[in-house]
């Protein structure tokens, strides 16, 4: 069974750091992309970030020079280090994975999702 398992959450201020991570288990995705996304209440799922299988990285505009996806395929995890965090960030991210080697940035692409994790950023 395939698992994806997102931490690292939580309550942070304007300007701060999180690091979320996301598990993976029930297969190997070392030669698939991997992505990350987020929703908001009253939002649709949006793309945050992704990292291809060469780890060639794609984000959105709203987190260029802010966000920072990796991967260790060895612990079979999917980073996202996030500064400089603004109250804009708030939402719930996910992690998702798909059987294809490169990034899309819209979800139904993505095969297999965690259940997330809640980021919230104060003012």
């Amino acid at each position: 069974q395939v698992q994806l398992v997102e931490s690292g959450g939580g309550l942070v201020q304007a300007g701060g750091s999180l690091r979320l991570s996301c598990t993976t288990s029930g297969r190997t995705f070392s030669h698939s992309a991997l992505g990350w996304f987020r929703q908001a209440p009253g939002k649709e799922r949006g793309f945050v970030a992704a990292i291809n299988w060469d780890a060639t990285t794609g984000y959105a505009e709203s987190v260029k020079g802010r966000f920072t996806v990796s991967r260790d395929n060895a612990k079979n995890t999917l980073y996202l280090q996030m500064n400089s965090l603004k109250p804009e960030d708030t939402a719930v991210y996910y992690c998702a994975a798909r059987g294809g080697q490169y990034y899309y940035t819209r979800a139904d692409e993505y095969e297999f999702w965690g259940r997330g994790t809640q980021v919230t950023v104060s003012s």
